[in-house]
C-alpha cells in the first residue's frame, strides 16, 4: 500500500455515496512482515456420505491451503476437518476464509467452488432455514419453490447475484460476492415466510435494467418493482347459522329448581300419599275432558252448516242495483213529445 492511499483511508471521514464501488486495497506480505504470533485453527465435523468424496479431494485442499501457508487434517475417525496456521503464514485473516472452506465442504458443497472463498471479494453465507417454519409440509414446499422446476428458480437466482447457492437439508450455502450474498438471503428468508422468490427474481431483473440509464440514478425506483400482496383467505368452511355470543356477565347463572323446589312452591310437598294420589287423579281426568273434548270438535266438523251471511248481502247488493236502474216509462214519453212539438215549430 502507498503512502498516498493510507493517507486517503485514514483521513477521509465523509459519507460514502455508494459504497459497493470502493476499492479495497489487497494485503500483501509486506504489509505483515513478522507473521503471525501464535497458532489459530479451527474444526468441523462432517456427514458420514461425505467421507468418500472427502478423502477423494483431501490431497487438493492441502495444497490449495498450502499456497496461504495453512495447514488442513482430516481425522476419519472422527469425522472432522482441522485447518491451523503456521509459522509462515503472514494473514491474519486467511484462517476464517480457511474455516468457512470446510463448513462449505461439509455442507455438499464441492471443493472446485468451495475454494473460492480464499479470494478477497468472495464470502460465503450459511443460512438456516429448519427453524423458519414449524410444520414439516410447508418447509418441504417452500424449500422446494425455492429450487423450482428442474432446478430453474435456483439458477435464476445464482445468474442474477453471480452467487453459488446450495439448498442442503435445514440450511441454504451461499458464495460469492458480498452484495450478492444479501440479496440470496433475502431471497431465501422471504420464500421460507411465503413469498415467492418470482417476485424477488422481478424486481432483480428491473434494477439491473434501471442501472443502465443514468438518468435513473438519483431518483426512487420502488414505483418500477413489483409490489406483493398477501392473500391469507381462510379455508375453514363457515357454519351457514352462526349462533351469537351471548353478553359476558360476571355472575353464574341462577341453578334450576329440582322436583323437590317444585313440589315446595306448589305445596304438594306437604299432602300425604292419599292426597297427592287424588290431585293426579283429578289432573288426569280435566286432561281426558279436554282431549275428549277436542276429539268431538274435530269429528263434528264436517257437520256444522256454513253460515250464509255473505250470500244474503250479495243477493240484497243485486236488488237494489236493480231497482236503481228501472227506467221511468212516462217521463221518458213526455220528454220525447216536447221534442217533437219543438222539431215541428
Amino acid at each position: 500500500m502507498s503512502d498516498d492511499e493510507a493517507a486517503e483511508t485514514n483521513t477521509s471521514t465523509e459519507p460514502v455515496d455508494n459504497a459497493w464501488a470502493m476499492k479495497i486495497p489487497a494485503f500483501k506480505q509486506e504489509d505483515n512482515p513478522h507473521g503471525m504470533v501464535e497458532e489459530s485453527s479451527f474444526a468441523t465435523l462432517f456427514p458420514k456420505y461425505r467421507e468418500r468424496y472427502l478423502k477423494e479431494v483431501w490431497p487438493l485442499v492441502e495444497q490449495c491451503l498450502a499456497e496461504h501457508h495453512l495447514r488442513a487434517e482430516l481425522d476419519l475417525m472422527e469425522g472432522s476437518m482441522v485447518v491451523r496456521t503456521s509459522r509462515k503464514t503472514w494473514d491474519p485473516y486467511i484462517i476464517i476464509k480457511a474455516r468457512d472452506m470446510i463448513k462449505l465442504m461439509a455442507r455438499s458443497v464441492p471443493f472446485e467452488q468451495a475454494k473460492r472463498v480464499l479470494q478477497d471479494d468472495i464470502g460465503c453465507d450459511i443460512i438456516k432455514i429448519g427453524n423458519l417454519v414449524h410444520k414439516k409440509e410447508k418447509f418441504v414446499k417452500r424449500r422446494q419453490r425455492l429450487i423450482g422446476p428442474n432446478g430453474a428458480t435456483l439458477k435464476s437466482i445464482e445468474l442474477l447475484t453471480d452467487c453459488y447457492v446450495l439448498v442442503q437439508g435445514n440450511t441454504v450455502s451461499a458464495l460469492g460476492p458480498y452484495k450478492g450474498l444479501q440479496q440470496v438471503r433475502d431471497i431465501v428468508l422471504e420464500t421460507m415466510n411465503n413469498v415467492h422468490p418470482i417476485y424477488n427474481i422481478k424486481a432483480l431483473m428491473i434494477k439491473r435494467e434501471l442501472m443502465k440509464d443514468p438518468r435513473l440514478a438519483s431518483e426512487d425506483w420502488s414505483r418500477f418493482l413489483p409490489k406483493f400482496k398477501n392473500k391469507n383467505i381462510s379455508k375453514r368452511k363457515q357454519p351457514k347459522v352462526k349462533k351469537q355470543k351471548k353478553e359476558y356477565t360476571p355472575f353464574p347463572p341462577s341453578q334450576p329448581e329440582s322436583k323437590v323446589d317444585k313440589q315446595l312452591a306448589s305445596g304438594e310437598y306437604f299432602l300425604n300419599q292419599e292426597q297427592k294420589q287424588a290431585k293426579r287423579n283429578q289432573e288426569r281426568t280435566e286432561k281426558q275432558k279436554e282431549a275428549a273434548k277436542r276429539q268431538d270438535e274435530r269429528r263434528n266438523k264436517d257437520f256444522v252448516p256454513p253460515t250464509e251471511e255473505a250470500a244474503s248481502s250479495s243477493r240484497k247488493r243485486e236488488r237494489d242495483d236493480a231497482s236503481s236502474s228501472k227506467v221511468d216509462v212516462k217521463a221518458l214519453k213526455a220528454k220525447l213529445i216536447r221534442a217533437n212539438k219543438k222539431a215541428r215549430s
